[in-house]
């Protein structure tokens, strides 16, 4: 527990500048690197990294997505398909030409995982672009405060097991936990954001409200994908970069699948004008 707690304190001492500094280079910079690390431990996982065809494309995507939209903030799909198409088809080529010696199941494994971290990760730059400097945040709030007390929840008067067979120490109180307290989080946020930084903003906090319930479950649903993978290959953490808390995917697994959630909501106008 110690080490966990000890963690958190440094993380946070680094989060918290990048976040100040997120309308620069930092941002990209720092999301890039992240991607990276998750695609080096998501080849590891599936048994793709002694394989170098498939290694090195996959940084190479998993590293050009983030800047491809830094670079086109507002409309970067027809590079994002380009790159990925690319990825796709080397992948398709180092199959084909390795004669055997790369299982297609471990190849489409690394595509999927580079694709589905990549993307995700870019989701973090295009909220940071195109929403403002506050919505982002709620990318990592809502799943942040979802774990936290989905655990201190579950520890304190959970009874009932939520999938065993999954993640066996989640319990379904936790999981209601994760979802009142992240709805609540986001209510505050909204309301301090309304009253002291954006006064006269239409934020509507019952609409916070269902977006943090909203955001905590598929964060939570995002959660128990990437242990179905982990016990999948039989692996405890993806790594070991976070000491007590795992690996990149081990850490931002939850937050992984809201961030293209939340850009869906911010592009849906009557749901974006009441968020923050």
């Amino acid at each position: 527990m110690l080490k966990r707690v000890i963690t958190a304190i440094v993380a946070i001492a680094i989060f918290i500048p990048v976040c100040w500094f997120s309308d620069t280079f930092v941002w990209p910079v720092a999301v890039s690197i992240l991607s990276v690390i998750a695609a080096y431990e998501m080849t590891k996982c599936v048994g793709a990294s002694k394989h170098v065809s498939l290694l090195i494309p996959a940084f190479l995507t998993a590293f050009l997505i983030p800047w491809v939209v830094r670079r086109f903030p507002s409309n970067p799909w027809a590079g994002l398909l380009g790159i990925y198409v690319a990825y796709l088809l080397w992948t398709f080529t180092a199959d084909v030409f390795s004669r055997g010696k790369i299982d297609y199941a471990v190849s489409a494994a690394s595509f999927m995982g580079i694709f589905y971290a990549s993307f995700a990760f870019s989701c973090l730059i295009w909220l940071r672009a195109n929403t403002g400097s506050y919505r982002y945040l709620l990318v990592f709030i809502g799943p942040w405060v979802s774990d936290t007390f989905a655990y201190l929840t579950g520890r304190a008067i959970g009874k009932h097991k939520l999938i065993p067979e999954v993640s066996p120490k989640k319990t379904v109180e936790g999981a209601v936990g994760g979802v009142v307290f992240a709805a609540l989080a986001f209510v505050l946020y909204g309301w301090i954001l309304r009253r002291f930084f954006t006064p006269g903003s239409s934020v509507d906090l019952l609409v916070m409200g269902g977006a943090g319930a909203l955001i905590a479950v598929i964060s939570q649903i995002g959660d128990l994908a990437m242990s179905v993978i982990k016990r999948r290959y039989g692996v405890k953490d993806f790594g070991r970069i976070f000491p007590g808390h795992g690996g990149v995917l081990d850490r931002f697994d939850s937050v992984l699948l809201t961030a293209p959630v939340l850009v869906i909501l911010s592009q849906i106008p009557a749901v974006s004008a009441l968020l923050v």
